[in-house]
């Protein structure tokens, strides 16, 4: 994952007071809350970045609709290097957790690679 004082990603860092009430801080270089411009319309993408545990993840919702395909790939182009695959996830239904309706995920483990098919079938 890119570093989120990074020149390109810093300036859509949010100090809003809801930050700092739900989390305490506005975050440090490997997490922290964004408002992004969508290149698709006039409205912002809410970008939430962590990394722990073992994985990179970022979550990306709309007020009003899933974020669509060019969205997702210009937040991964923004926060993710252009060397690392990041993905997203189906999971079974025993462990699907919606928060919210509009909310899609991009992960990437920190050990070991995600496997890809064959570059001629993508």
């Amino acid at each position: 994952m890119r570093d989120l004082f990074d020149p390109s990603i810093a300036p859509f860092r949010s100090y809003e007071p809801e930050v700092y009430r739900l989390w305490g801080w506005s975050g440090d270089s490997t997490c922290g809350c964004f408002y992004v411009p969508s290149k698709v319309d006039t409205h912002s993408l809410k970008v939430i970045v962590s990394s722990g545990e073992g994985w990179d993840h970022v979550s990306v919702s709309r007020k009003n609709r899933c974020p669509n395909w060019l969205e997702m790939d210009q937040i991964k182009r923004m926060f993710f290097k252009d060397d690392e695959v990041a993905m997203q996830l189906h999971p079974e239904i025993a462990n699907h957790i919606s928060n919210h309706d509009f909310c899609l995920h991009l992960w990437r483990p920190h050990d070991g690679s995600i496997p890809l098919p064959p570059k001629e079938f993508v």
